[in-house]
């Protein structure tokens, strides 16, 4: 069988070194301020996407939802083997938590069509809470497969994934269509092609090409013009998914960041606990004393 995917990107500020400075008083991340690169959990991802389409055929999509300098993460998914890309983009999308994010992106995946697997990373760097893919594939009402690490073997319209656990792993079989979220020990991502490359980096969004057109008519043109080339990147807004504004961006985020703030740990304060009876003794007395537990 063949296997079509759809594989959920980021474009990510590089959190190294986030500190307080960077969030705005709202609560969101000022992501001019730090540079930005593909997040690593999710290219892993598209290379498993790849892989499998590489191994029984199919095609692979990437889609983002970001910003217009996203198209910079769309072109690497080109130059790495991605058969298609689309940029999901609006004013109104910023600020979103996970829960309008995951609903952004089911709306896209809907408008996309028939697919066989959902790729994701397991979580993004910039915020860690491993949700969009779980939340995707609960409003998409499909079965979802998480911390994956391998694709064992895909046929019949079945799957067989293993799965980290605490202190293991484990096999699982699932149906099809299905979204699987990836450990980034689960590949090597591949090296970008240097012919895909020189043949792709022109490909623009429709977002970069509005800042090219002097009118609406010359952007059309370009448009019309890029996409005769293959070179156009297709970038859909809220009216094209049908977003209801109530459950996109900041107006459809419960989540509220109040404060970051950057923590320094110093060595003030240590003590250093023998191994011994008498010195495990006197730790659990201070625990208890300082209401730790006890």
């Amino acid at each position: 069988m063949t296997c079509n995917s759809i594989v959920m990107v980021k474009q990510v500020p590089d959190t190294s070194n986030i500190s307080g400075e960077v969030m705005r008083p709202d609560g969101t991340v000022n992501r001019a301020k730090l540079p930005a690169i593909f997040n690593p959990d999710d290219k892993v991802a598209l290379e498993l996407a790849l892989e499998l389409r590489d191994r029984f055929g199919g095609k692979v999509t990437a889609i983002t939802m970001g910003p217009a300098k996203a198209g910079e993460l769309l072109r690497e998914c080109l130059y790495m083997g991605a058969d298609e890309v689309y940029l999901i983009s609006d004013r109104n999308f910023g600020g979103a938590d996970t829960l309008a994010t995951s609903y952004t992106l089911s709306k896209a995946i809907e408008k996309l069509g028939a697919y066989d697997l959902i790729f994701a990373g397991r979580q993004a760097i910039d915020g860690d809470t491993a949700q969009v893919g779980p939340q995707t594939a609960e409003k998409l009402h499909i079965p979802q497969i998480t911390y994956a690490e391998q694709i064992i073997d895909l046929k019949d319209g079945t799957i067989l994934v293993k799965r980290r656990i605490d202190g293991g792993y484990e096999i699982l079989e699932s149906s099809l269509p299905l979204l699987i979220t990836v450990l980034k020990e689960a590949a090597t991502p591949r090296p970008f092609k240097a012919r895909r490359l020189m043949a792709l980096k022109r490909a623009r969004t429709r977002i970069e090409l509005e800042k090219e057109a002097s009118s609406p008519e010359e952007l059309e043109g370009l448009v019309a013009e890029y996409t005769r080339k293959g070179l156009y990147i297709p970038t859909w807004n809220r009216e094209d998914l049908g977003i209801e504004l109530e459950r996109c961006g900041i107006e459809g985020s419960p989540t509220k960041v109040h404060k970051v703030e950057s923590i320094v740990l110093s060595r003030e304060g240590h003590q250093q606990i023998p191994p011994t009876s008498e010195g495990i003794a006197n730790l659990l007395d201070s625990l208890i004393e300082e209401h730790f537990f006890g």
